[in-house]
């Protein structure tokens, strides 16, 4: 079986790649980040990439018009042999340049339980906040497969997460990142095992 080639996109500090990173090393995913990209010059996530031997690259997008911008995302995924695309903490709206080039190989994380809570403006604190404030009594995870409705794509695997009577979006926060981070990997040693298959709005998981 060959090795998954995994090209993960990164706005910030980059804690889910360090997860699919170490994942990797430890054999726990048949595959290998082969390529980091950024769109933020200071992101920790290429500090990261390169202290792993892994190449890292920034594409600014100030100036340039989204498909402009992902013409060179492209480009370096395709040059890298990329076969399965990692969102992780990237925080720009891609185009159907990227999504249908990509298409049904394109992972995402999401901080709540989708359909809830998803959309425009929920990403990181946002979400547990308006978990807390909305009086929700279960949150938790979602890794979803990307199309172009924001949050919107088949899903793949779930951790719900108890909402606690003392939490804050920091504390909902912290024990959520924990599951994303044993969930993630998860999914994608599904598609290194070829056991992902998309169907609409379901993504099923099928034993080969």
């Amino acid at each position: 079986m060959n090795r998954l080639r995994i090209g993960v996109l990164a706005s910030g500090g980059g804690t889910n790649l360090q997860v699919i990173i170490d994942s990797c090393e430890r054999g726990e995913v048949d595959g290998d980040v082969v390529v980091v990209i950024s769109n933020v010059a200071d992101a920790r996530a290429l500090v990261r990439a390169e202290e792993h031997g892994i190449d890292a690259y920034c594409f600014p997008h100030e100036g340039m018009t989204r498909e402009q911008h992902e013409f060179d995302i492209i480009e370096c995924l395709e040059k890298h042999k990329v076969n399965l695309v990692c969102l992780a903490g990237y925080l720009r709206m891609l185009t159907p340049a990227i999504v249908d080039r990509y298409a049904g190989r394109i992972l995402n994380t999401h901080p709540a339980l989708l359909p809830s809570f998803g959309g425009k403006g929920m990403h990181g604190i946002n979400v547990h906040k308006a978990v807390i404030d909305y009086g929700a009594k279960i949150s938790g995870c979602t890794i979803h497969v990307v199309t172009l409705e924001v949050d919107g794509g088949p899903i793949l695997l779930q951790k719900a997460v108890p909402v606690l009577e003392d939490d804050t979006p920091e504390t909902l926060q912290e024990r959520i990142l924990r599951e994303e981070h044993r969930l993630y990997p998860r999914a994608i040693q599904l598609f290194a095992e070829g056991k992902v298959k998309i169907e609409g709005r379901r993504a099923r998981i099928i034993e080969t």
